[in-house]
C-alpha cells in the first residue's frame, strides 16, 4: 500500500476533532478520580476501613472471613 504525503495532524487538533465527534455523537467527557492501588499505603488504607466497619457492623466477623476465603494477602 502506497504511503501517503500528508503531514501527520499534531495531537492537539486530533484530540480536538476527536472531543468533536464525540460531542456530536451525543456524549461528554467525565473525569473520575481512583484511589491509586499503586500507594504504599492504600492496603493499610483499605483493611483500616474494613476493620472499621466490621466494627460497627453486627455480620462484620462474616464479611471479614468471606473477604479473607476469597482474596489471598499479600505477606507484608
Amino acid at each position: 500500500m502506497p504511503r501517503t504525503s500528508k503531514s501527520p495532524i499534531p495531537p492537539p487538533k486530533r484530540m480536538e476533532t476527536y472531543r468533536q465527534r464525540m460531542r456530536a455523537a451525543g456524549l461528554r467527557p467525565v473525569q473520575i478520580w481512583v484511589p491509586d492501588t499503586r500507594s504504599p499505603d492504600f492496603i493499610e488504607t483499605c483493611r483500616r476501613q474494613a476493620r472499621a466497619v466490621a466494627a460497627s457492623d453486627p455480620a462484620g466477623d462474616e464479611i471479614m472471613r468471606f473477604v479473607a476465603s476469597v482474596y489471598e494477602w499479600p505477606e507484608e
